[in-house]
């Protein structure tokens, strides 16, 4: 049940010699002075300002979301006291808010206090993006606004992204637009960048400098179909997917599509538009590239019976750097041994072995790859395989969920896999539980990458409100940031999915999409 409160305030005079009142209306607690000299000298003087009264909603409302946190997670604190410091510096506003908790939770020592994930999140007061205690965000980058190039709007539909060293603290973040036809905002056709006229996805590209300002924006990749997510290469280029199968003559396209296209955030007119079609045509969504062996992981976003299949690509010219995959290869899909759909499975920890089956026809001429015969030992389907991502020793990849009444083995709102390349075995590590149960983490795992502690931060795109994740090492879930921008209409309430989690260089600013309206962020704050 939404509530109102309400205070105003009455100011008189000029900026610097003048003086208010601010007034508590819902509560009638009373009115309280305010003033210019309130906020920058050294003392109060018997006078309040607006950073002392955000630092007390703050360090209420932290309470309270804290407290019930960790309610939530089996330890109700007796006492918790959080201090807020907000700093504000004339010509700039509002610099910083620093908060300091000191808690009293019985069965949570001091290690278990301060480790839980980066504690609640704070309701953003702009209504765009919430965050734990001690984060901030920027925004770069909002679908409609004019490209900085000239050569059109931002694209919608942010999807799939990268962050790139550019040197001397600058970085360079290519993004995916996962337009269909029907798009309201277009990648604009650039000549030299653009595979079909007629498909309205792509890419765009980002220039960040050191204090991450967007000093450029423009078009890398266009006349593409359904751009969904992708993944980056040892030699820094960065992979796009096309999550379609549609054909030249279907839709409207000139040519056909369901590719991977490969981008170069140094020179994007180097790399062009050339489809990778020894990497097969299907509705890609991820891939991630071992940076030992160069063998490059693919999965397939498909949730209508049999579903998608997990491949490896073994390029003709391993880690040959850009444009080296153009030289072809070999595609091949995972099969697990009396494993029929990776559905079938729900206990973490469990470990299967692997074979490697060669595909029979990659480029889907007469049968889509999923529906070919892979001879008598079949393959391995999943619904909905999703993000993709190199990490340590292997590759993690996400089943976004699975269900029985759409024709899989077994209902499940997420799971993130393991494939260990040495020993030729899968490992899962995380079940997601449904949105509705608090105790668990969520539902359907989309886009995933490395966080800093080793683990990992996954979008989620499902129904209610959208979160980014993050997994422990240990396989513990915790929330780093909630979508508060609400698309919906009155009433119905809805939140776009986040997408292209990515980390820069240097590990300390995350950049994520909200996928709806379109909006890129970069998140900055105590990672660990």
């Amino acid at each position: 049940m939404a509530a109102t409160r309400n205070a105003h305030a009455v100011w008189e005079g000029d900026l610097f010699e003048g003086k208010g009142v601010v007034t508590l209306d819902s509560s009638g607690l009373g009115s309280y002075p305010v003033s210019w000299p309130a906020r920058t000298d050294e003392e109060a003087n018997g006078r309040t300002s607006p950073e002392e009264l955000i630092a007390a909603a703050h360090s209420s409302c932290f309470n309270m979301a804290f407290s019930n946190g960790l309610a939530k997670a089996g330890h109700p604190p007796v006492k918790l006291t959080t201090s807020a410091a907000v700093t504000f510096v004339p010509g700039k506003g509002i610099t910083g808010i620093h908060l300091t908790v000191e808690g009293e939770v019985p069965g949570l020592d001091d290690d278990a206090f301060v480790a839980r994930g980066y504690g609640p999140l704070v309701a953003d007061p702009a209504g765009l993006l919430d965050l734990p205690a001690g984060f901030t965000y920027r925004v770069l980058s909002r679908a409609g606004d004019p490209l900085l190039s000239g050569e059109g709007r931002v694209p919608g539909n942010c999807d799939g992204m990268a962050a790139f060293g550019a040197g001397q603290g600058r970085v360079k973040l290519v993004r995916n637009h996962e337009n269909r036809t029907t798009a309201a905002l277009r990648v604009p056709p650039v000549e030299g960048l653009t595979y079909d006229p007629y498909a309205l996805g792509g890419c765009t590209l980002l220039d960040l400098d050191p204090a991450g300002r967007v000093t450029s924006e423009r078009v890398a990749l266009a006349g593409t179909a359904v751009n969904c997510a992708g993944g980056r290469t040892p030699w820094n280029t960065w992979l796009s997917c096309e999550e379609t199968e549609d054909r030249a003559g279907t839709a409207g396209y000139a040519r056909d599509h369901g590719y991977v296209f490969e981008v170069d955030p140094a020179d994007p007119q180097r790399s062009g538009a050339v489809p990778l079609t020894a990497m097969g045509r299907f509705a890609h969504e991820a891939v991630a590239v071992d940076p030992y062996l160069g063998v490059v992981y693919e999965t397939e976003d498909a949730f209508v019976e049999p579903f998608g299949l997990f491949y490896r690509f073994l390029p003709a010219r391993p880690l040959g750097g850009p444009g080296s995959l153009r030289a072809g290869g070999r595609l091949e899909a995972m099969r697990v041994p009396g494993l029929a759909n990776l559905a079938a499975v729900d206990e973490p920890g469990a470990r299967f072995p692997v074979e490697w089956v060669p595909v029979p026809d990659p480029s889907a001429a007469a049968t889509p790859i999923r529906l070919q015969d892979f001879g008598p030992g079949g393959i391995t389907h999943a619904q909905k395989l999703e993000g993709c991502y190199w990490g340590g020793e292997g590759v993690y990849f996400v089943s976004s969920y699975s269900r029985t009444r759409e024709g899989s083995p077994a209902d499940h709102h997420g799971q993130v896999w393991f494939y260990d390349p040495a020993r030729a075995l899968i490992r899962l590590d995380v079940v997601f539980g449904p949105a509705a149960d608090v105790r668990l983490p969520g539902d359907s795992p989309d886009n995933i990458c490395l966080a800093p502690d080793g683990g990992l931060m996954v979008c989620e795109d499902g129904g209610g409100a959208q979160y980014v994740f993050g997994v422990t090492p240990g396989g513990e879930v915790y929330p780093v940031a909630r979508n508060a921008d609400d698309i919906g209409g009155p009433g119905a309430s809805e939140w776009g999915e986040f997408a292209g989690v990515t980390f820069s260089p240097d590990a300390r600013t995350m950049y994520v999409n909200a996928y709806a309206p379109g909006t890129t962020f970069a998140v900055t704050g105590p990672w660990r």
